[in-house]
């Protein structure tokens, strides 16, 4: 892990000033905050059994009604059915019955042909309309826990369906899990097609991540696997949580997927086994099912390790246990406690979103008819919930039929969404977590970050992480006739080549104001300063803020590219554009709590004489400001620091306005090679449009020269709202 920038603040912009000036509402600044290493997923609780879907407020539950002899009982009315939640009994307001058996009795272009593509978006009313006489079935091949026997088996399985089993009522989709989430067919009846999908799954490297199910060790035992001797090899039982997760987020993905899908989906998983570590993985197995359970999909777990005698011990495979273990037995107790392990995950994933768990199979014809029986008939119920409570808690669910003999198999319950005022610490981290790992932008907090760089050495580059917020859309809490917020702020920095972690940040911002100064605060945005030190490279930058008082979090990615240096060269770092210098010193108005070590650097680069630059974030100025520019020219030895002259060069929508005239640095540092330009100029006399900034940097006696450029929009200012000030660009 490199190390990290220790310097943060948050800054309450009020009023237009000068540069060098101070404002009339001076900004709140935080500084030297500490900055935590990502964390692991944090513990959580296994959910009850059963699974209902939940759009908004309407709680949709599927409820499959039998005879005594197993056959779907059809023609039921609303008023033969009652609906218990904790029981207390609920209205129904939606009913309708998905019955597939008249598309599966039909003959041959009897049957509409369906193409439904797994995109995440709400199908068509077309195809909404023929939904509730088909059957949905995903046909999951898990690469990452499958042997090479264990896969060939499940391709040879699925085939079988395909050609055996495969009926017109069933419109199949193909994903696979290696490396990433793939969907090789969309929902389609093809036969044909469906079977090339399935023929063309093989197994690479991805199978080497199953070798580790034996990589924990029960509590209170000692380790049973071979004693390598390997005093700095890397710790499996760690690698083994993060390769759980990933196995339980490519369902989460799967599901969430679904969701716009109407009626249930039956996930056929083929695995071969997942491992938990203890309770690491509790947290993500609670998300997985909790989004099945929103987008109605029942997962069908099948362990493709079959029917099998264990050899004590373990096979060649295993190397001998060591010591006192190949002797008191503790080595086949570990064997087969890891195998069970591996089941109850599988278990819990079943029975949970309403599917079953098949285990020691030869033939797996029986999984299939399972699937087809229990998709085949079902009548889908809504109601909205008499608990207005969000208190994320677990709320059973009881369906009853008014029909003698009758019996009625339902999803069990569901949690209820969580008001994050009354989430605990973990929670919130949890929260933060799982949109780090998510591949989908959040947008319910409107977040802007603009990134830049510095040089510090030949190894190494400060990149200021400033991020604006909309103080207008927060939630501000009354507290002691103050007004409160409180933030989090967490970013990760990843190698673009090896997708490893490379930096990271984490901070709890409090912002509490008088009421005087969250009237003046109340309509400007506040800017978070953070920043990291990275090597020259290509990284993904990641970060993410959340109002913890609603729990919306807003999240930006973008791309950092840190060049190599070139020292015998005249180089430039980022052309930063500003409207505001930071004169304020820390304030009581601002608290922080971070995690992780301090990594404190007294002086950043955007330190100058008289305050901190503060980036403007949007880029968008008006008129009636003035605009800072700001870069550093790195210069090689032998340059002479007198010779060295920058000026800037303006263009408007393509053309040519103005330039300034060439001069010297405004501060030079001899010892580190640095000279740093600040330029001032007011924009009243530009014309409104976008612009282009280029940093022209010239060496008097020689030939050598260095550009650099950015862009920003200059347009009218809003008008002025009565009783209000007037606001800073940033």
């Amino acid at each position: 892990m490199r190390k990290l920038l220790g310097v943060i603040s948050i800054i309450v912009l009020t009023v237009a000033v000068g540069f060098g000036q101070q404002s009339q509402a001076p900004p709140v600044s935080l500084q030297n905050p500490p900055l935590p290493p990502p964390t692991a997923n944090q513990n959580s609780q296994n959910p009850p059994r059963g699974k209902i879907s939940v759009t908004v407020n309407l709680v949709l539950v599927d409820a499959r009604v039998t005879d005594r002899n197993g056959k779907p009982i059809r023609g039921l009315k609303p008023e033969q059915f009652t609906v218990l939640e904790n029981d207390k009994p609920q209205r129904i307001s939606s009913f309708e019955y998905f019955d597939a058996s008249a598309t599966e009795t039909a003959s041959a272009g009897e049957h509409k042909q369906l193409i439904l593509p797994l995109s995440g978006l709400k199908p068509t009313q077309d195809v909404q309309r023929e939904l509730p006489k088909r059957r949905l079935i995903v046909l999951f091949y898990d690469l990452t826990s499958m042997q090479p026997d264990q896969l060939l088996r499940a391709v040879s399985s699925g085939e079988e369906f395909l050609q055996e089993q495969l009926s017109p009522a069933d419109l199949v989709s193909v994903v696979t899990f290696g490396n990433q989430l793939s969907v090789l067919t969309s929902f389609i009846d093809n036969r044909a097609t469906l079977l090339r999908a399935v023929r063309s799954i093989r197994l690479g490297k991805d199978a080497e991540l199953a070798t580790l199910d034996n990589a924990a060790t029960v509590a209170g035992q000692v380790s049973a696997r071979e004693d390598t001797s390997a005093a700095f090899e890397s710790d499996e039982t760690e690698f083994n949580i993060f390769n759980t997760d990933r196995k339980l987020m490519a369902l989460e993905s799967l599901a969430q997927l679904l969701r716009e899908i109407p009626g249930k989906k039956s996930v056929i998983h083929y695995t071969g086994g997942i491992s938990q570590t203890g309770e690491e993985n509790r947290s993500q197995l609670i998300a997985t099912t909790d989004a099945s359970n929103r987008s109605n999909v029942s997962i069908y777990t099948v362990d493709m390790r079959g029917l099998y005698a264990t050899i004590p011990g373990g096979d060649a495979s295993i190397g001998a246990p060591q010591k006192i273990e190949l002797y008191n037995g503790a080595a086949v107790l570990h064997q087969t406690e890891m195998r069970h392990l591996s089941r109850d995950t599988l278990v819990t994933l079943a029975v949970d979103t309403g599917g079953k768990a098949f285990f020691d199979r030869g033939d797996f014809h029986e999984v299939y008819q399972t699937v087809q029986d229990e998709g085949t008939g079902y009548y889908l119920l809504g109601y909205y919930s008499t608990d207005p409570k969000t208190d994320g808690r677990w709320r059973r669910s009881l369906v009853k039929v008014n029909v003698p003999g009758a019996h009625v198999q339902s999803r069990q319950g569901y949690y209820a969404d969580r008001d994050t005022r009354l989430a605990t610490a973990k929670d919130r981290q949890e929260q933060l977590g799982v949109a780090m790992r998510s591949e989908s932008p959040r947008v319910e907090l409107p977040v802007a970050l603009s990134t830049s760089y510095f040089r510090l050495s030949d190894r190494e580059y400060f990149v200021p992480l400033d991020a604006k917020l909309d103080s207008s859309a927060l939630e501000w809490a009354e507290k002691k006739g103050n007004r409160e917020a409180q933030f989090q702020f967490a970013a990760e920095v990843r190698d673009e080549k090896t997708h490893k972690i490379v930096s990271a940040l984490q901070d709890s911002i409090t912002v509490n104001l008088a009421d005087d100064r969250f009237k003046q605060v109340q309509r400007r945005p506040l800017v978070y300063q953070g920043g990291v030190i990275l090597p020259p490279g290509q990284y993904r930058l990641k970060f993410l803020a959340r109002e913890d008082s609603s729990g919306r979090i807003g999240s930006f990615e973008e791309d950092l590219n840190l060049p190599i240096p070139q020292m015998g060269q005249l180089e430039l770092s980022s052309v930063l554009l500003s409207n505001q210098l930071d004169t304020a010193k820390t304030s009581s108005e601002v608290k922080r709590s971070a995690l992780g070590p301090d990594a404190k650097l007294k002086t950043t680069p955007l330190d100058v004489s008289g305050g901190r630059i503060i980036p403007n974030v949007t880029r968008v100025f008006t008129p009636q400001q003035k605009l800072l520019v700001y870069f550093q020219a790195y210069l090689p030895d032998k340059l002479d620091s007198s010779n060295l002259r920058a000026g800037l060069v303006f263009y408007c929508n393509g053309e040519w306005v103005s330039e300034t005239p060439l001069a010297t640095a405004t501060d030079v540092d001899l010892k580190t090679r640095v000279a740093s330009f600040r330029v001032e100029l007011p924009l009243e006399k530009f014309p409104v449009g976008q612009y282009e900034v280029r940093a022209i940097a010239v060496n008097a006696a020689g030939e050598q020269a260095a550009f650099g450029q950015n862009r920003f929009a200059l347009q009218l200012a809003p008008p002025a709202v009565a009783g209000a000030s007037t606001g800073s660009g940033n």
